[in-house]
């Protein structure tokens, strides 16, 4: 009898203890469902812009190629064997100078020669005409003679212009590179001696598309540089092809640069353009870094107060909007938001439509880790 009493209550004590476990497993699940549906997740650490009604400084954008307003690679007219080199690398150069000069031993004596040849016709000349004034001269003998001195004369002036074409002579003041001759090295007509550049007068070339080439006039502010981020030249618009070219659909354009330290833009050298069209006020913007591209289109978040659970906070609203043109980090928005409006310009990583979020606009968030920011790290 004792022994079924105390098998009963062994019995009843399992019951309770696994109804017990039970219960407890439920509990523990309701609790942890109720701890988090009544966590709140920590606001989002974002930057913010607003969105401004501004004066818009529209441009043409175009990438150019910069060119000596004189520029040239110097060669001889002339074949001969290079005597002396009077320059070097990167000297500045006078207009006449004399910058290499070929061995013209032949023609200096032939020099000679040719010109005793011109004394012989000039007094021969001399001779003819005056026995022709007296009479006792034939026109056919001053004929003779004034064609001899004529003869003379020409292969003069033909060998002083090859002894002067044995001399290279700068065509102009500027900077010369680096020489590509020898001493000594016989040179064929044609051959390159070095560059020649005057850095002191830049030109632009660059192409537009057809499309905008009417935005194009004489004498328009162009603004150049070597990043799109730093167009430190001025320049003006100083021509324009009266033709689009068939097979680019583009238009040639050359502005002049009007200042700047010689050296700084060199002839070959990339350049971004832009060509500054007329001021257009009233343009809504924001930074560009706001506006996120998706496969519904262009969206930005909104910033808007919102009141939960009796305390106001800011909230992130997802809003599509229409953009146009970008320039300067900034882009254009046709429709979407208001001026006024605040937008998240940077930290949207992290955030969905309706996440909180705290505005830190004294750091560059593009650079920082928000999640750490969000836990106080």
């Amino acid at each position: 009898m004792k022994r079924r009493i105390v098998v009963s209550l062994v019995f009843i004590l399992a019951i309770g203890l696994c109804a017990g476990l039970v219960w407890f497993n439920f509990f523990k699940d309701k609790m942890i469902k109720d701890f988090f549906a009544n966590m709140k997740a920590p606001p989002q650490v974002i930057s913010s812009a607003k969105v401004e009604a501004k004066t818009w400084n529209p441009a043409v954008s175009a990438i150019g190629t910069a060119r000596a307003a004189n520029g040239v690679e110097l060669s001889f007219e002339t074949p001969g064997i290079v005597k002396e080199i009077k320059f070097k690398a990167n000297q500045e150069i006078r207009k006449g100078e004399v910058l290499v000069q070929l061995d013209d031993t032949v023609e200096r004596a032939d020099l000679t020669d040719v010109q005793a040849a011109v004394k012989v016709g000039e007094s021969n000349f001399e001779r003819a005409k005056t026995l022709s004034s007296r009479g006792y001269g034939t026109e056919a003998n001053f004929d003779q003679a004034s064609a001899a001195l004529a003869a003379a004369r020409s292969r003069l002036a033909r060998l002083e212009a090859t002894i002067e074409q044995k001399a290279l002579k700068a065509p102009f003041s500027g900077v010369i590179g680096i020489p590509r001759i020898d001493v000594g090295q016989y040179l064929q007509p044609g051959t390159v001696i070095a560059s020649f550049q005057d850095l002191s007068s830049m030109k632009v070339d660059f192409t537009v598309p057809e499309q905008q080439a009417s935005k194009i006039k004489l004498g328009q502010e162009v603004r150049i540089g070597v990043a799109d981020n730093d167009l430190r030249f001025a320049a003006r618009v100083t021509g324009k092809d009266p033709r689009v070219d068939p097979k680019t659909r583009l238009v040639s354009v050359q502005a002049v640069v009007e200042a700047g330290e010689d050296g700084a833009i060199l002839p070959g050298q990339f350049l971004h353009v832009e060509a500054i069209l007329p001021a257009e006020p009233n343009v809504l913007t924001i930074p560009q870094t706001a506006v996120i591209t998706s496969l519904y289109g262009d969206y930005v978040y909104t910033i808007e107060p919102e009141d939960k659970g009796g305390q106001k906070v800011d909230v992130a609203k997802q809003v599509f909007v229409k953009t146009g043109r970008r320039r300067g980090g900034a882009v254009e928005i046709l429709s979407g938001v208001e001026a006024g409006q605040q937008v998240v310009a940077s930290g949207q990583n992290k955030l969905q439509a309706g996440s909180a979020v705290k505005i830190n606009n004294t750091i560059d968030l593009t650079k920082v880790d928000t999640t750490k920011l969000a836990t106080g790290e």
